[in-house]
């Protein structure tokens, strides 16, 4: 019975299966049509909005096309006149700066002149000649009026350093080099003999305790810490001047000695300037933007690479090297007066400026365009020391804090009272340098020849902010360069702000930073305070800082305290603030080789500076700031946001609106910081424009109009130069 109903139950299932593959019911086909039609139906509906769809964004186009060249030609018919416009504005404040500039220059010259204080006139070469040989044959050789001396001499220097930094003759840029290396030369000469004077009555001078003599004389310029071995104690290991922050350790062999051990430290870098020197090359002037005005011609007469020079130019270029190289033995060497090699061969001739690259149509060719962004200055570039010999690279790092000069000399003879009588040996030769590494000669004959390192160790100047830790070079004679090799066992303590460190001899030393430590920008904003005042941010890679403008006048404001505090609250002009920040390790300038060591967003150069132009313009009531979009436009474009702000309160971030620069129009775009993706659509409702500052002018009040229309001509130099300076379009 139970295989019967199995039986019955498989019968069944297979009249089902059969029936399934049959024909259908009349119900399931009704269905199936029904679903049929409603399928079709849908599928004429989707096309149907599909088509309509289709034809909307087709009319949309269209619509946009011909509002895009209606804008166009509206933007067209306009831009003789609104380039004309910014032409007249550029000129007018260009005209205003040069005549300023020229009378301040003959205003300090009529000062001088009346000042009367013996100083000579560092452009007027016989002047400076007479002073350098009066102030040679001068016997003095107390310290402390020999250190006033040359502190006059630094001044003397520093402005020779600015003319330098100016010229454009080649001529007159040998002759104020020239100046520049007899007075290097002669500070450190006088440097020598007031050292050498001490030293002569160390006995006199002698610690009761120790039996040495120990000393240390401070100016604002130079910092002189001596020691005189005059116990010659094996035990001794080095010692600390606990006023100065410097200290030294001395090997066995130098400990039972008769030395004295000197660290000048210098608070200016005269070996850095030797190691530019080494290969000067003298750029003809740079042409400014006047916008449509005249060009002033380069009339200087510069050989192309491979002309044959002048007999007599090349007689008055060796004479300089031959100075270059007898100035370096003379501040480093204490080997007294040595003969100047002979001028090396394949030295760079003095090479042009660079022309205009090409020849595309930009805005700023449209306004007179200049070629390049820096103004007319002399180049002094680090000569190529050859492959064997590693040099530090003064264009990727910049010496910080001045000179340490680590020198050992023979002790001289001391002075001896007999009877009322004081004896004193004189020696023609002078001032004499312990040889170290000691030659064979000087030990006995079984003992081995092994020298010691040497150790120093120095606490960082408080005039200078390190970002990183800094590194440590030695000054290299023989090529006259800066070397990082040969500097063992260094440690630094970041809390006591102290580094130290051994050599295998006495070498003068600097303390170097990475130039571009603190590029590119991680964003930026200039915004207005009032009227002729403005604050300039940069967020840097490492540190934050404020430059405020006010006229011609900039400050240096950040939250950093050591190393700033003799720069932050003062006023002073724009380039003297650049130096000084450049001096104190904060830099957030660029130079013609930032682009080899920093990336960039690798825009047009032309285009980039006509917006800083007309940024400048607008400064006093417009805010301008970085936008994340500019590094993704393009090169031949550059976006930034922007507001009108009238107050002296932060922007806040609801005003910002989002504006995309061309070379031939400018515009507003429709897309904002928070946006998912760039886009160069146009901000519903607004038109394009020929310059900028139109462009900005369509969203400005009146009161904005008027602050930005009555800017005084300093403010805006200053601002645009800043912007030049720093680039942030560019490294941000």
């Amino acid at each position: 019975m139970r295989k019967r109903f199995y039986g019955y139950l498989d019968a069944v299932e297979l009249f089902n299966f059969s029936m399934s593959k049959g024909k259908l019911t009349k119900a399931q086909k009704a269905k199936q049509q029904q679903e049929e039609e409603e399928r079709r139906l849908r599928e004429e509906e989707e096309a149907q909005l599909q088509a309509e769809k289709e034809e909307q964004e087709r009319l949309e186009r269209e619509r946009k096309d011909k509002e895009l060249e209606r804008l166009e030609l509206k933007d067209l018919e306009r831009r003789e006149v609104e380039l004309n416009e910014l032409r007249h504005l550029l000129e007018e404040n260009h005209t205003a700066v040069t005549k300023w500039k020229t009378d301040a220059v003959e205003k300090a010259k009529w000062e001088r002149y009346l000042h009367c204080d013996g100083t000579p006139d560092p452009a007027v070469q016989q002047e400076v000649n007479t002073y350098i040989s009066l102030w040679r044959d001068d016997p003095e050789v107390n310290v402390t009026l020999v250190l006033k001396q040359c502190n006059i001499a630094l001044q003397l220097v520093e402005e020779l350093e600015g003319l330098l930094r100016d010229v454009t003759d080649p001529q007159e840029g040998h002759k104020y080099q020239e100046g520049l290396i007899h007075l290097q030369e002669l500070i450190h000469s006088k440097h020598h003999l007031t050292t050498e004077e001490i030293l002569k009555r160390a006995s006199v001078n002698s610690n009761t305790e120790t039996g040495n003599m120990q000393t240390v004389v401070q100016d604002d310029n130079i910092t002189l810490c001596l020691w005189c071995n005059l116990n010659t104690k094996s035990r001794f290991e080095g010692l600390i001047f606990e006023e100065t922050g410097l200290g030294f350790e001395l090997p066995k062999q130098l400990a039972v000695s008769n030395i004295a051990v000197r660290i000048l430290h210098t608070r200016y870098d005269h070996l850095s300037l030797l190691a530019r020197m080494a290969h000067l090359r003298i750029n003809t002037p740079s042409y400014r933007s006047l916008a449509g005005g005249e060009e002033v011609p380069a009339d200087i007469d510069v050989p192309e690479q491979g002309e044959t020079k002048r007999e007599g130019e090349v007689m008055e270029e060796n004479e300089v090297q031959q100075r270059v190289d007898g100035e370096v033995q003379s501040i480093q060497g204490f080997e007294g007066r040595k003969s100047v090699a002979s001028l090396q061969s394949g030295r760079d001739s003095v090479q042009p400026a660079e022309g205009r690259g090409s020849q595309i149509q930009t805005q700023m060719e449209a306004l007179g365009a200049e070629g390049e962004l820096t103004s007319s200055l002399v180049q002094l570039t680090v000569m190529d020391p050859g492959e064997s010999v590693q040099v530090v690279d003064l264009k990727q790092y910049t010496p910080l804090g001045g000179v340490f000069y680590y020198d050992v000399f023979h002790l001289p003879p001391q002075a001896h009272q007999v009877n009322g009588w004081e004896i004193r040996q004189l020696l023609d030769k002078g001032l004499q340098v312990f040889p170290y590494p000691m030659e064979k000669s000087n030990f006995d004959d079984n003992e081995v020849l092994t020298c010691s390192l040497v150790g120093v160790s120095v606490t960082l100047p408080e005039s200078v902010v390190f970002l990183e830790t800094p590194q440590v070079a030695r000054w290299d004679t023989a090529v006259k360069q800066w070397r990082m090799d040969g500097i063992i066992d260094m440690s630094y303590d970041e809390a006591e702000s102290k580094i130290s460190f051994k050599m295998d001899s006495f070498q003068a030393f600097v303390l170097m930073q990475d130039t571009y430590a603190n590029l590119p920008f991680l964003s930026w904003e200039l915004r207005p305070l009032g009227q002729d005042s403005a604050l300039f941010t940069v967020n840097g890679a490492l540190s934050e800082l404020s430059v405020r403008i006010q006229g011609n006048q900039c400050m240096l404001q950040s939250e950093q305290e050591r190393g700033l505090s003799h720069l932050t609250g003062k006023w002073m002009s724009g380039p003297a603030l650049q130096r000084a920040m450049l001096n104190a390790g904060v830099n957030i300038f660029v130079n013609e080789y930032t682009d080899k060591y920093v990336s960039s967003c690798g825009k047009d150069p032309l285009t980039e500076h006509a917006a800083y132009e007309q940024m400048a313009l607008f400064a006093s009531a417009c805010a301008f700031s970085w936008s994340k979009w500019n590094a993704k436009c393009g090169a031949e474009h550059l976006i930034m946001q922007v507001c009108e702000h009238l107050g002296s309160d932060p922007v806040p971030k609801s005003s910002w609106s989002l504006y995309l620069l061309g070379a031939q129009r400018s515009q507003k775009l429709e897309i904002t910081e928070k946006s998912e993706a760039f886009s160069p659509d146009l901000y519903p409702g607004s038109e394009f424009h020929s310059t900028f500052i139109h462009m900005l002018q369509d969203n400005m009040s009146t009161d904005g109009r008027a602050r930005a229309r009555e800017s005084n001509y300093l403010f805006i130099d200053t601002v645009q130069s800043l912007l030049c300076a720093t680039r942030p379009l560019m490294y941000s």
